[in-house]
């Protein structure tokens, strides 16, 4: 769950949702929709930067994903994020589940 501290930072042009600009201090931290950490904290303009010149390009990367029995994490591509939940699905040959298997994690 989203803590209610973080400002969500919504794209002018059409009204979406790129992600969250987290205070810590006087500084501000850019984050994803579902909280993964774009950067390092800055000022609220430069962290308004960052999400503005990344978007939501962000979605259509192949992730790296830790299973809790494999030492290795698994190639993901992301089909869905959302503040409360974040679904992806297999894109690992290498893995023991079938290609395109979805797995869904509750947003922490």
């Amino acid at each position: 769950m989203i803590p209610e501290s973080w400002a969500a930072y919504y794209r002018q042009d059409d009204g979406e949702l790129l992600g969250y600009l987290v205070p810590d201090g006087d500084l501000f931290l850019p984050v994803t929709v579902f909280g993964y950490e774009l950067g390092e904290p800055v000022d609220e303009y430069d962290a308004s930067y960052v999400l503005e010149s990344i978007g939501l390009s962000y979605l259509a990367d192949t992730w790296a994903l830790s299973i809790a029995d494999r030492r290795e994490p698994i190639s993901v591509q992301i089909v869905e994020a959302s503040p409360e939940a974040l679904k992806v699905k297999s894109v690992d040959y290498g893995w023991g589940q079938d290609y395109g298997t979805i797995i869904v994690s509750q947003v922490t």
